[in-house]
């Protein structure tokens, strides 16, 4: 005899919410079964849902009888009222099937709480909260809406540049857009992450759009490939190339360059070169070198005795010196001769692999950079054919190394006299290779480690893109604010991305569930709660979308450009 199918629609449940008004949803998938604070709920799937409809990482709603908790699914299961029917399973037959599914046999999904609205709160958005509680038994789960998106995440309002909610992309399942609050997103530093190949330079560029086209801060970028300039290669065969910032946002960013010749080749209308001096390079750079030029600590330490008697020129006149005037430097100040011997050489490697130091450079370009970003200019500085791994480390640590000085100083200027003195601008830093400059061995004594402990403490803060997080000191992921994850498939590295995250374990499951191609994982202090997204495409929608005028400033001839940019020049630097 046939057994009559259990129904489990939410109309017959017991349980329905008697404190909170909830509206109408007729997005059903099931009802709470056990769990609890600490490891997340159990639901089980109405029979009308089969599982292979679920996917990790989708945001749902539990109803509670006095609280609504917006949360994750974390995992998907398979699970029987009965284990007799493991033993005994059913054959092929469609009616057998049909008898047992939704009543003898189910899916299971794991639901983390991630946030809760307790009834009676005037204004929802401000009335969220971290989860303190778990829903009762029989608690029915529904799919978010996008009134439910729009009041976790925010609502972005393109004509209102005050308005810093910025679309980075959709939910999984849905076509409403996800926001992230760059407010919050500039005040600490923050890390784009995934393997090579996941579109992380493009979700760089989706983050900086956002922080240009709503002016929440200037952004300097070290542009080790030459990608956010004027343009980059694409892997689509329908628009092999796709605009920098540069095309996108004209006199609004400018663009150096420490190989003028190669930029110019790729099409750069407009460049400003960079040159930097033996005499801005600090012992401090050539400590972040030591992996890469085989340096000693003896031989850092005979540095040091070289720029005490020498001056700011030491490096000029130890790369002139022969060998018996280094044998007499240290007859007379106790140096090590085969050390120094050895820092002539790796200085002369420096020097060779990278063309843009001269012995004397008369030109400030590191003030005319700060100039610019004071301007509320963006800065991007290409590395051209220089982008060899020493030469981009050299550079940026140099730059960003007088960058900061002067933050500090123009900070504490403002700080003694907020009445009468503008604070600094705000600035972001984008870095590439991010585990070369923050690796546990070198991150206290690097630049890029005290801006990250600072937590935008003299207005500076890094975006940090790397594909291997587990290179970078733990110490500076725990202060990292906001994580954009792309696929990782390494364990070391997925442990790292989630360094000093509560209830990681639940989130790892659906991070390495991503696909490999525009997905990632969103969590942090710019968004209330972790949420996977399809980011946005950067393509010729975005285009209009972000920068209206894009297609004015790419289709103009370079001599328009040029002049325009020689406008702009003139009247922050004079005629």
């Amino acid at each position: 005899m046939r057994q009559s199918k259990v129904s489990l629609k939410p109309s017959v449940l017991p349980c329905k919410p008697t404190g909170f008004p909830m509206a109408k949803r007729s997005n059903y998938l099931g009802i709470i079964t056990q769990g609890s604070l600490s490891t997340g709920l159990e639901m089980r799937l109405d029979s009308s849902h089969s599982v292979e409809d679920l996917r990790v990482g989708r945001f749902v709603v539990v109803e509670g009888k006095r609280t609504r908790f917006f949360s994750m699914l974390t995992d998907v299961a398979l699970s029987t009222s009965s284990p007799n029917i493991l033993s005994n399973p059913p054959s092929s037959d469609d009616f057998i099937l049909e008898v047992l599914s939704g009543f003898s046999t189910f899916g299971t999904v794991k639901v983390q709480p991630m946030l809760m609205l307790e009834a009676g709160s005037e204004n929802e958005a401000a009335g969220l909260r971290p989860v303190k509680t778990i829903p009762s038994h029989f608690s029915q789960v529904f799919e978010a809406t996008s009134s439910d998106f729009a009041l976790v995440f925010g609502e972005e309002d393109e004509n209102d540049r005050d308005n810093s909610f910025f679309n980075i992309g959709k939910p999984l399942n849905m076509e409403t857009p996800v926001c992230i609050n760059l407010d919050r997103f500039i005040e600490r530093s923050n890390g784009i992450f995934g393997k090579s190949g996941t579109g992380k330079s493009f979700l760089t560029r989706i983050f900086l759009c956002g922080v240009i086209a709503k002016d929440i801060a200037s952004v300097l970028v070290f542009d080790m490939h030459n990608e956010y300039g004027w343009q980059a290669m694409s892997e689509s065969k329908s628009a092999p190339r796709v605009k920098g910032l540069k095309q996108l946002f004209g006199g609004e960013v400018v663009v150096f360059s420490l190989d003028r010749e190669s930029s110019r080749a790729r099409g750069l209308p407009d460049v400003h070169e960079l040159y930097i001096g033996y005499n801005q390079i600090e012992i401090e750079d050539l400590d972040l070198l030591k992996v890469e030029l085989n340096l000693t600590e003896a031989t850092i330490e005979n540095a040091y005795i070289i720029r005490e008697k020498m001056g700011a020129d030491w490096i000029a006149t130890l790369l002139e010196m022969s060998g018996e005037e280094i044998e007499e430097f240290c007859q007379s100040h106790k140096g090590h001769p085969t050390a120094i011997k050895t820092l002539q050489r790796r200085l002369n490697t420096v020097v060779q692999k990278t063309p843009y130091l001269k012995t004397r450079v008369s030109h400030n370009y590191i003030e005319e950079i700060i100039t610019f970003i004071q301007a509320g200019k963006h800065v991007v500085l290409e590395f051209g054919r220089q982008n060899n791994l020493l030469s981009y480390m050299l550079a940026t640590n140099i730059i960003t190394r007088r960058i900061h000085a002067e933050y500090v100083r123009r900070s504490e200027v403002y700080q003694a006299d907020p009445e009468h003195v503008e604070p600094p601008r705000k600035l972001m830093i984008v870095i590439e290779e991010a585990h070369k400059f923050l690796a546990p061995a070198v991150a206290k004594q690097t630049i890029f480690g005290i801006i990250a402990r600072e937590m935008r403490k003299y207005s500076v803060t890094l975006l940090i893109v790397d594909q291997r997080p587990s290179g970078i000191d733990p110490e500076i992921l725990s202060q990292i604010g906001t994580r954009v994850t792309a696929l990782l498939n390494d364990d070391k590295d997925i442990d790292a991305v989630f360094t000093g995250v509560s209830g990681s374990q639940t989130l790892r499951t659906v991070l390495s569930q991503l696909d490999p191609k525009q997905q990632a994982l969103v969590l942090g202090y710019a968004v209330p709660m972790p949420v996977v997204v399809r980011t946005r495409g950067f393509d010729a929608d975005f285009y209009r979308a972000i920068a209206p005028r894009s297609e004015e400033i790419a289709n103009a001839s370079p001599e328009v450009l040029k002049e325009k940019a020689k406008q702009a020049r003139n009247e922050l630097f004079g005629g």
